[in-house]
């Protein structure tokens, strides 16, 4: 790689196409108001914009099935729901489908291509992270899984440890189903428990197929999780893994909804440790791949106040640039919020939280929910991997 080689953005106008219509919670929006903060804070100085290409069905099949393609491309998957899972409230059919999906796994393909051959240090595509989708069914919003395709592509390359780690409020379900039974692919999924919130899944026990034990590990949080206890369920289950198992190259989604505002989590995870977890996930990539990191944004629907700050934070991350939480937002940006919807956003960056906590050997709590659900997922992983689930 040249010594003065940067962070990729992938970016188009185009993206703004994945677009399910008025009132749905996966408004283009988000990403319209997260790329004009970015800009706004002049990180585009620092990161090179790629415009991606719609992903082939070559590289779609990698993951999905042909019959599913070629489904969504047939009048931009009109029909009856079942068994596609287009068609429903979650995932309305839209004009340009197809090709609004398949772009954003391209910019994901591109990204990791990218970062595994060692043309950019680090990138991000704040489009992707479309996680829910399965091999032959859109879920969730999601109507093909730019990740697991983006990881597939580079475990085509010769990639043989890939850790996925995914902070979403939502259980991480179609990229650990693309990966469960491989060896290479080592996922981590922090959520709100599946008891309480979709897609249902995700739980301690679910730790891999069986040619690939430890290879899934899943940390099921309680509702109202806050901002202390979920940075510390992160390190206590991902640092240990990640020393253990050196991956060669870091993957992650950064869907915000796991944020306080969110309208449909009960997670209490401000911006400021979104921010942090992003630091620590760039930190894991330095110290044990050469700083391979590919980003993407994911869920997150608290348009204004929320996502843009968290994948403003995440981009300046990536860049190598991080903002300090205390920056002021500019004021060009609020100007924009206010044209285009008539509101108020956020004055700072930062919501005011610390974004510490205490690390797992400073003690364990039984009695406190979380700690609980981080033993548990410890123990079903952790031995696979030669690790003690209590004292590492």
């Amino acid at each position: 790689m040249a010594a003065d080689a940067r962070a990729v953005l992938l970016w188009s106008p185009e993206l703004l196409g994945y677009d399910f219509g008025p009132g749905h919670p996966m408004s283009p929006l988000r990403l319209r108001l997260t790329m004009g903060l970015i800009t706004a804070f002049g990180l585009l100085d620092d990161l090179d914009v790629v415009a991606p290409e719609p992903a082939s069905d070559e590289l779609l099949r990698l993951v999905h099935e042909q019959a599913y393609i070629d489904h969504v491309r047939a009048e931009d998957g009109a029909g009856p729901p079942y068994p596609w899972g287009i068609g429903d409230a979650d995932n309305p059919v839209f004009a340009g489908m197809h090709e609004a999906s398949s772009r954003v796994v391209g910019g994901t393909v591109a990204a990791t291509r990218a970062v595994w051959r060692g043309e950019a240090p680090r990138a991000v595509n704040p489009a992707g992270g479309l996680h829910h989708a399965m091999p032959s069914a859109a879920s969730g919003f999601c109507v093909y899984n730019d990740i697991a395709v983006g990881i597939a592509a580079v475990l085509a390359e010769g990639a043989e440890r890939v850790l996925y780690v995914d902070v979403d409020a939502h259980h991480g379900d179609g990229v650990e189903r693309a990966f469960w039974d491989d060896p290479r692919v080592l996922t981590v999924s922090i959520h709100q428990s599946g008891r309480s919130l979709f897609p249902g899944t995700g739980y301690p026990q679910d730790a891999g197929g069986p040619r690939a034990r430890g290879s899934a590990a899943n940390i099921a949080l309680p509702p109202r999780t806050s901002d202390a206890a979920w940075l510390r369920a992160l390190d206590a289950v991902v640092g240990p893994l990640v020393e253990e198992w050196r991956p060669q190259l870091v993957v992650s989604q950064h869907g915000a909804d796991a944020h306080h505002r969110d309208p449909i989590t009960d997670l209490d995870i401000s911006v400021d440790a979104q921010r942090a977890a992003a630091i620590m996930i760039r930190g894991w990539a330095d110290e044990h791949c050469e700083g391979r990191w590919v980003a993407t944004g994911g869920g997150g629907y608290d348009v204004v106040s929320t996502v843009p700050r968290v994948w403003t934070h995440l981009a300046a991350v990536v860049a190598g640039r991080p903002i300090d939480p205390t920056a002021p937002v500019p004021e060009s940006w609020l100007a924009q919020v206010h044209e285009l919807l008539g509101e108020d956003g956020p004055a700072a960056m930062t919501e005011g939280r610390p974004a510490t906590f205490r690390r797992w050997e400073d003690g364990y709590d039984p009695g406190d929910p979380v700690d609980r659900a981080v033993l548990a997922t410890r123990r079903a992983v952790f031995p696979e991997h030669g690790l003690d689930p209590q004292h590492v």
